[in-house]
């Protein structure tokens, strides 16, 4: 017939997509960008990356010795290892324990006062502004050098991120139950432990998981600055440059670190 087209009913034109203008200016926009913050004197952070030539040697005398473990030194490393993991486990729990009634009072549908809610997330702000690592030194000037430093800051630290993604997570929920609740007449107390709890366990407990995999890394660290554990045994030993024995406790840090994922990871998948 005329007037008819001569494409088949079925059929779909997909027009060609045109080329994208913008996409050469944010590339050299990002190298400008990048050039300026690494090069540019009095502005950029000063990369000078002719040191790595002049220096590769001494770089390359540590990495041997990080090859070459000290198998014997591993009775020295028992005790401080176990002092690590019970940081890390005490760290969690305390942490874990503070951090699930601050996750309701952060989040808006189970904390409607907005004075509240503001002020919580304010303080935890700035928890989180502060380094786990500058919080050891402060708390090991205040109670001395050891353990409890060192747990404190791990709960402050747990604190700080665990309420932060398990709040954000309560704030993204479904918030029908919630008004059905409030509308029955139940207390927004009623209405977290009834309502709210069930659907938070599963986002609070990976998040838990989460943070003792940090802690287990952290403590580590903290004994730098006498807060307890693995690090005061890594500063001692890189104060007399022993790599060979730094490297055994990188290497145990490891193994310890792969154990907990592995077990945190089968507990996820349980709880979900």
């Amino acid at each position: 017939m005329s007037g008819t087209s001569s494409v088949a009913p079925n059929s779909l034109v997909v027009p060609t997509r045109p080329p994208g203008r913008a996409v050469p200016w944010i590339v050299a926009a990002v190298v400008a960008a990048i050039t300026v913050v690494t090069c540019l004197p009095g502005i950029g952070v000063g990369l000078d990356l002719s040191g790595i030539v002049r220096n590769w040697q001494h770089g390359a005398d540590k990495v041997l010795g990080l090859l070459q473990p000290d198998w014997s030194f591993f009775p020295r490393t028992v005790a401080p290892l176990l002092e690590t993991l019970q940081m890390a486990v005490i760290g969690t729990v305390v942490g874990a324990a503070l951090s699930l009634p601050l996750s309701l009072w952060a989040a808006r549908p189970t904390n409607p006062n907005r004075w509240a809610r503001g002020a919580v997330r304010t303080a935890l702000n700035i928890v989180r502004s502060v380094p786990d690592l500058l919080s050891a030194a402060i708390l090991v000037a205040m109670v001395g050098v050891g353990a409890l430093p060192g747990i404190l800051a791990l709960v402050v630290f747990n604190v700080g991120i665990v309420v932060k993604l398990v709040s954000e997570s309560i704030d993204a929920m479904d918030t029908g139950p919630l008004e059905a609740g409030r509308a029955a007449g139940g207390t927004q107390l009623q209405i977290n432990r009834t309502l709210a709890l069930p659907d938070t366990w599963p986002a609070y407990a990976a998040q838990t998981l989460y943070v003792l995999e940090l802690n287990v890394r952290a403590s580590t660290v903290l004994g730098l600055v006498g807060a307890g554990g693995m690090g005061l045994l890594i500063d001692a030993v890189r104060t007399f440059y022993r790599y060979d024995q730094l490297s055994l406790i990188i290497l145990e840090i490891l193994v310890v670190v792969l154990v907990i994922d592995a077990a945190s990871s089968a507990l996820r998948r349980r709880l979900t």
